[in-house]
């Protein structure tokens, strides 16, 4: 009989364990991309500074308009979308401005 309780006893503890690591990384995956849409308007403006404006527009509002649909999605409560809406609106403006940067050694503003 004891034998028996303690099985069960192991058997609750790893599903409590269980539990509580899934509800840990669903809240990780729930949060609000505070970060991540920082990082993407830090890296926007860097390649407006870096002349991606006159240089490399596509893709420099490619980028912006990838961060205004993080910010929909932010505000929708859509955090997952947002997140990877801000990532790539990221990338997309360090593109921008490396492309702004290839552009001008080519091409020297007058």
């Amino acid at each position: 009989m004891l034998a028996v309780a303690s099985w069960s006893v192991k058997r609750l503890m790893a599903k409590l364990i269980l539990s509580a690591l899934s509800l840990l990384a669903l809240t990780a995956c729930a949060s609000a991309p505070v970060q991540e849409m920082s990082d993407a308007r830090q890296a926007i403006y860097s390649a407006e500074a870096s002349g991606a404006l006159q240089r490399s527009p596509a893709t420099l509002m490619a980028a912006q308009h990838l961060l205004q649909k993080a910010q929909e999605r932010l505000e929708a409560g859509a955090y997952g979308q947002a997140r990877r809406y801000a990532l790539d609106a990221r990338e997309a403006a360090i593109e921008a401005r490396e492309q702004a940067m290839r552009n001008a050694v080519l091409r020297p503003a007058p």
